[in-house]
């Protein structure tokens, strides 16, 4: 029986794969903050990682030839340019004897430079338990949703929808299930997401709900692997774009016992119906088909209970809000930049979200935001926050008007823009240790942070930029309700200017407190820690709130509208002194 880290893995697969074996080992063997960060622009780094408290910096070589000393001193520049204290040079073929010699001298010098060859990785992974050891047990309500997946697949029904709020856990019920029905009979799964991103994600989850034995392999737009890597894989991780375009050439797919498709609202295009007619995937002689969401809502008129069946399970934020499985939340909708005034100027009975936040909001205030931010940075004894911005010219704006008042570090980040505009890799990749390490305090970000950034410790919540989609929505606030120990909360801070927005204050409102008096048998009133206001940047303001119910006919309507959809009513009286 083959492990996961084998000569033939390491010298027939990719580059790309070779540094996701060694990663995988790390995590087996209990190192944490594993970042794969080698790109172009890197600066040298191919992955960081902590261990001991301190910070690992590994360079990686898929050569063919030795390692020589020009990789050796490039590996001691990374190590400064991210204050790295330990650093590792992984080299599929070796190293000359004058790396070997640098290494003596270093390490007299109290420089750890540590020397991995093909041999040292098997050594490793021979030496590894046959599974990882993982410190925590599933949460009730997750114990739950692993069990009523495991029931119905052993009844033999053929397909299973699991809706999980942001933070509370649905990648980890999918690995928990997936090594549980390992441990009865070895299942192939087919894992499937719709960005190349999300692919390594998800692979780095599993890893540590596998055994060593088990094999995996990514395949997206930067890895190809051929059709016998695939068969021989136990357990594959599939972007959506690549598994459809391989399908439509006309190519055959291994057979899955398993398929799960994360973030399932995305199905119902052309793409994932493919590849559901091509795997047979919850059908009666195909394999079993698990869906898991965050955000089970479309823009379309696609019902994904067609293809999952009703949710076995549904925590929503609210139920995660009020059971404790999610931070409190103290969520601060700010009404400062309303212009009352222009209320004057509409006309008709019936308006859209366009015409009221053109009308409705004055939307420059970063100096109101960053004065409010300094003010709440002392409600926290350990504050970490995060500001979600616009543009990256805001973003930058407000990390410097954030460090002029000296409170704290900010920091701003990014990606790649649609004008092209890219932040360094290994700026990037060094911020966000950063950021998790404690050295800077707040994130400025701009494209990132939406999906796939794990920062339970965050408690500071800032919302500048205007987003119309829900689910992202929803997705940035699930940022901050991630437990963690010494949290007592999260403070959300709402500068964004669009109605939407303000009907989804009023909703999280509503959600909160209902169904919180006394019931049968318990004739107390529960205070739930929660609380969700309308404020002005001097204190709260009521009164807009008041208005505002008024004027949102149907809450949920509005939360969920499109930008020209007629779902507002204007108040037949406007509240004295407001025009």
């Amino acid at each position: 029986m083959s492990m996961f880290i084998s000569e033939e893995n390491l010298r027939f697969g990719t580059w790309q794969a070779f540094e996701r074996i060694v990663a995988r080992l790390l995590a087996h063997e209990g190192y944490d903050g594993i970042r794969l960060v080698g790109q172009s622009g890197d600066r040298g780094a191919d992955m960081l990682a902590n261990r001991a408290d301190k910070r690992w910096l590994f360079q990686m070589k898929h050569w063919r030839n030795k390692v020589g000393l020009d990789v050796a001193d490039q590996t001691l520049e990374a190590m400064r340019i991210y204050r790295a204290q330990v650093p590792v040079i992984v080299a599929l073929s070796g190293f000359d004897e004058k790396v070997r010699e640098n290494q003596r001298a270093l390490m007299s010098r109290g420089v750890p430079l540590q020397l991995w060859d093909t041999k040292s990785l098997i050594e490793r992974a021979e030496r590894l338990s046959e599974i990882s050891v993982i410190n925590r047990k599933p949460r009730d309500y997750q114990e739950s949703a692993i069990r009523s997946v495991i029931q119905v697949y052993n009844e033999g029904r053929k397909n299973a929808l699991v809706v999980m709020a942001t933070g509370l856990g649905k990648t980890f019920v999918a690995c928990e299930i997936v090594k549980r029905i390992n441990a009865t009979f070895p299942v192939k799964i087919l894992v499937i997401a719709h960005t190349n991103e999300l692919v390594y994600q998800i692979e780095k989850s599993f890893w540590s709900f596998l055994s060593k034995y088990q094999e995996t392999v990514v395949w997206n737009g930067y890895e190809q692997p051929g059709q016998e890597r695939l068969e021989k894989a136990d357990a594959v991780f599939a972007c959506l774009n690549t598994l459809a375009d391989y399908i439509q050439r006309g190519y055959e797919l291994p057979q899955f016992d398993l398929v799960i498709i994360d973030e399932c609202h995305h199905v119902g295009g052309q793409m994932y119906s493919r590849i559901l007619k091509d795997t047979s995937a919850g059908m009666e002689n195909g394999p079993f088909l698990l869906g898991l969401t965050a955000t089970p809502w479309r823009p379309d008129d696609v019902d994904i209970t067609d293809y999952f069946g009703d949710p076995l399970v549904s925590v929503d934020i609210v139920t995660g809000l009020k059971k404790g499985f999610l931070s409190n939340v103290d969520y601060r909708m700010y009404t400062d930049n309303i212009n009352w005034e222009a209320l004057g100027t509409l006309k008709g009975k019936r308006f859209s979200p366009r015409q009221i936040n053109r009308t409705l909001f004055i939307t420059q205030w970063d100096d109101e935001v960053v004065f409010e931010l300094k003010k709440v940075w002392q409600e926290h004894s350990n504050p970490k926050a995060i500001v979600f911005c616009g543009t990256i010219d805001h973003a930058l704006t407000m990390r410097d008007r954030i460090n002029s008042l000296g409170f704290c570090n900010a920091s701003a980040i990014y990606s790649q823009t649609s004008t092209g505009r890219i932040m360094d890799p290994a700026e990037r990749n060094k911020t966000l240790c950063d950021f998790q390490d404690g050295v800077i305090d707040i994130l400025c970000a701009v494209d990132i942070l939406n999906e796939g950034i794990d920062v339970p410790d965050v408690n500071i919540i800032v919302f500048q930029r205007v987003t119309h989609s829900r689910r992202i929505f929803i997705q940035q606030l699930g940022r901050g309700l991630r437990l963690s120990k010494d949290k007592e909360k999260v403070i959300v801070l709402d500068f964004v200017s669009d109605i939407r927005r303000f009907a989804a204050g009023i909703d999280l409102k509503d959600g909160l407190s209902s169904d919180d008096g006394p019931s049968p048998g318990n004739p107390v009133r529960i205070s739930l820690p929660h609380k969700v206001s309308f404020r002005k940047v001097g204190g709260e303001d009521p009164n807009t709130e008041s208005f505002l119910r008024q004027w949102l006919e149907d809450v949920a309507a509005v939360e969920g509208a499109g930008e020209d959809t007629s779902v507002l009513k204007f108040p037949p009286d406007i509240p004295g002194g407001r025009v």
